[in-house]
């Protein structure tokens, strides 16, 4: 369940078959049995008939009043008379049935006319040259009788219905008649439906004389008689609905009854005899998954209300694998450098941080696994950012120790007060980016949602390994008597002693600072975002080539079949290529997904070197590496949702930061110099997107991931920035006379080593994801790594000056009003 929504995630690892997915999904399990009309006997064949008429006078209507307001007229009409219009001689035929006749002079079935008859079809029969009339007959030419009315590609039915729902035709529809597609598509190549008229019964209130509330039980058995044996589902009523059974098959014998699910006619098979008993099948061409997926729905038992996918995404088994190896890879590349990184700097004592380190990771794992989580590409992204970020607390320890240790304690001493100096400095830091993580947890849905779990169960364990298991190595180390060393030769004076004075430079700082700003904000206002499915709706899909291809090549095919032009970037190396489309991305219906599938394919199969690769192929990556490898859909609605979602967590974060910083630190011009860096941050993060969208060969789109990443680097770059204000805190205890500018010259100074390892070795962990982490992470890495490099700077350069100055200004202003002879006092 998505909290505060009325949505449900459903994720669902090793899926073959999306489409199964969504129709099982979709479905309400509403079973409803249903009597129907013969078509022909009855009339419902004249009405399509008629209705195909009515449509063309009124888009004869529309074009001569269309004609009318754009050019002159001379007043003089002309009328057609009723015995030119052809469907008007074909009405007219004595002794023929219409549909027959129309069909003879269509030619051919509807559903395969030729290109060059297609366009005058279609102006002559809008609809009968979509819809097929139905016109079966057994080997001697005799009619069977059939509810079918027609027939149609299923790109067309969207339009039929369209059509048929417009005010004039339904005035002409019999008020006893209803329409219904079949479940699942006929002929050669599966994508011909049927149309199949219902007919409602006064007798039972219009509505179904039987529904499935009456199934008490389903199975799937198989029918062995005589050639290959097929799937069929038996069923058992109860007794009400066994008797209401008898009576509904009694009635139709030798006519067809419907069996519809959730509005779609799964069968309508020719009722033999009366069926007493409450127990009957359901048969159909049906295969043993579709027999077994129709058991299913049956059982669970009808929905109380409808279900519709708002936002999909489908990642084929191959950029699955990829990203798992490429997730691996920079994991364990990413953790090798950190370790060597640590022992090269704090020697003796970057083991024990090391041996911590590599219990975290058993701990985070652990826990993970204990909530059942699904390990994805963005959750282990958390875990190797989380490593980098770990580190951090044992470097504050580690550096408070060394300073104890330079001032003349002893060794055991200088550890105890290391630890005990560090604490304030850790559990500030980590709160604050825990703050971060709680609203990724509460506003975020999907992977964003699975990296904050990562980030906050990382930073929890961090705490627990940096604090308590290193100071357990320090102590058995300690009472063996082995010498523990915090650096070499080269590191142990790192940084150490400096005397930069930089609340000197604040305001050529904030000059050079708010031009880059201003340049970057030029940039967003003139150039924009380019935005995701995410935040504007859409479908995306990722498409493999098996050779290079240009973007250009496939806008080119996409623009020459599709209604609206698609936006098309290279994702990856030049042989795969990411589509964006707001093409049928509202259509709720289940064929929407298929009509977009099959507009792709028609356009793009003749960029492949395989130009004989088939449909199936295509959009399924089972048995074929090429094709639609990944692909995304988000409704309107979500869209917007996920909108003003990511827009509250952005201000919630900066509140939340802000409090906590102004009580924490008693005064709030800390506070709000530390969001007025944080946005700084952001602002110059999301010019870096604006700049390198279309130029970066890599996803620079603004979407939850992205989201995602800056609240990320909120919290790491406040993180920097308390560990600072921390030791200002502790310099203006230390030193109250001290003058407020020289305390924070020296706190900055004094954290300086501490904030270059720390963002030196997340910087490598960002790096590491970034090239080899393969092209689903990579927008996110890059926004971390930008974010990181100005968060560090901001830390020093913005928010601490910003806060400087709203203190200064303060005490100024306190000047003012006091008066001059307690000033000589």
């Amino acid at each position: 369940r998505v909290p505060g929504t009325g949505r449900i995630l459903v994720e669902l690892p090793g899926i073959k078959e999306p489409e199964r997915v969504r129709k099982l999904l979709q479905g309400t399990a509403s079973l409803e049995f249903w009597e129907t009309f013969d078509c022909r006997v009855e009339g419902i064949s004249d009405y399509i008939i008629n209705s195909d008429k009515k449509i063309k006078e009124l888009r004869d209507a529309e074009k001569a009043l269309a004609k009318q307001s754009t050019t002159d007229t001379t007043g003089t009409k002309t009328v057609t008379a009723a015995n030119d219009d052809p469907l008007s001689q074909l009405a007219a035929t004595d002794n023929t049935n219409p549909a027959d006749t129309l069909l003879s002079a269509l030619g051919k079935d509807s559903t395969n006319m030729a290109a060059e008859n297609a366009a005058n079809l279609r102006e002559q029969y809008p609809l009968l040259s979509v819809l097929s009339l139905n016109t079966d007959s057994d080997g001697n030419g005799k009619r069977i009788a059939s509810a079918c009315v027609g027939r149609a590609h299923y790109r067309d039915t969207a339009k039929i219905n369209q059509m048929l729902a417009l005010p004039q035709i339904l005035g002409m529809k019999p008020s006893n008649l209803r329409f219904a597609w079949t479940s699942k598509a006929t002929g050669k190549e599966g994508v011909v439906y049927e149309l199949v008229a219902i007919k409602l019964n006064p007798r039972y209130g219009n509505e179904a004389p039987l529904s499935g509330d009456a199934v008490v039980s389903s199975r799937k058995e198989f029918n062995q008689a005589g050639g290959s044996p097929y799937p069929y589902v038996n069923m058992t009523m109860n007794t009400s609905g066994a008797k209401i059974w008898a009576l509904l098959t009694k009635a139709n014998i030798g006519r067809e009854v419907a069996v519809v699910l959730d509005g779609y006619v799964y069968s309508y098979p020719n009722v033999e005899a009366e069926i007493t008993g409450g127990s009957s099948r359901i048969t159909g061409t049906f295969t043993t998954q579709e027999a077994d997926d129709l058991v299913n729905v049956l059982s669970s038992g009808k929905m109380p209300a409808p279900a519709h996918i708002v936002q999909e995404a489908v990642v084929g088994p191959t950029l699955g694998q990829e990203s798992i190896n490429a997730g691996m890879f920079s994991f364990i590349l990413a953790f090798i450098i950190i370790l060597i990184y640590i022992w090269l700097f704090y020697n003796t004592a970057g083991l024990a941080a090391n041996i911590a380190l590599i219990a975290n990771v058993f701990l985070i794992i652990g826990v993970l696994a204990s909530f059942g989580a699904v390990l994805t590409m963005p959750g282990i992204a958390g875990i190797v950012l989380t490593l980098g970020m770990a580190i951090d607390a044992n470097i504050i320890i580690y550096e408070r120790i060394k300073e104890e240790y330079v001032a003349g304690k002893a060794l055991r001493l200088a550890i105890t007060d290391g630890y005990k100096n560090a604490y304030s400095a850790i559990i500030d830091g980590q709160l604050t980016t825990l703050i971060t993580g709680i609203v990724l947890l509460t506003y975020g849905t999907g992977p964003v949602k699975g990296f904050a779990t990562t980030l906050i169960v990382g930073i929890v364990t961090s705490l627990f390994t940096s604090i308590f298991i290193s100071r357990l190595i320090f102590e058995w180390l300690l009472n063996r008597g082995y010498n523990i060393k915090f650096g070499f030769a080269w590191s142990m004076n790192f940084l150490k002693n400096t005397k930069f004075k930089f609340i000197q430079m604040r305001r050529k700082v904030f000059t050079v600072v708010a031009i880059v700003l201003l340049a970057g904000l030029t940039v967003i206002l003139t150039k924009g975002f380019s935005q995701g499915v995410d935040f504007t709706g859409g479908r995306t899909y990722v498409v493999r080539f098996d050779k290079n291809i240009t973007s250009n090549e496939v806008r080119e095919a996409l623009l020459a079949v599709m209604e609206e032009s698609s936006e098309v970037k290279q994702f990856g190396n030049s042989d795969q290529m990411k589509i964006t489309t707001k093409y049928l991305y509202d259509e709720q219906s289940e064929d929407a997904d298929r009509q977009v599938e099959d507009i792709l394919y028609s356009a793009l199969k003749g960029l492949f070197a395989n130009t004989e690769m088939t449909f199936e192929e295509f959009v399924s990556t089972q048995t074929n590496p090429h094709g639609i490898i990944s692909s995304e859909k988000v409704g309107p609605t979500i869209a917007s949702d996920i909108t003003r979602r990511a827009i509250w967590a952005v201000i919630i974060s900066l509140f939340l930061i802000f409090a906590y910083i102004a009580v924490r630190f008693s005064q709030w011009q800390w506070g709000f110099g530390g969001v007025v860096a944080l946005v700084g941050n952001s602002l110059f993060t999301m010019s870096m997107f604006a700049f390198g969208a279309g130029i970066f060969p890599w996803g620079m789109e603004i979407d939850q991931t992205f989201i995602a990443a800056m609240l990320t680097i909120i919290g790491y770059s406040i993180n920097d920035t308390v560990i600072i204000f921390d030791r200002i805190r502790e310099y203006r205890k230390l030193y109250p006379k001290h003058d407020l500018k020289d305390n924070i010259n020296d706190a900055i100074n004094a954290t300086l080593s501490r904030t270059l390892n720390t963002s030196v070795t997340t910087i490598f962990v960002l790096l590491v994801i970034f090239f080899f982490g393969g092209d689903v992470i990579r927008g996110f890495a890059f926004a971390m790594t930008v974010g990181i490099l100005f968060g560090t700077f901001s830390s020093i350069f913005i928010a601490t000056p910003v806060a400087y100055e709203l203190i200064q200004r303060k005490q100024r202003n306190k000047t003012k009003f006091v008066k001059p002879e307690l000033l000589k006092k």
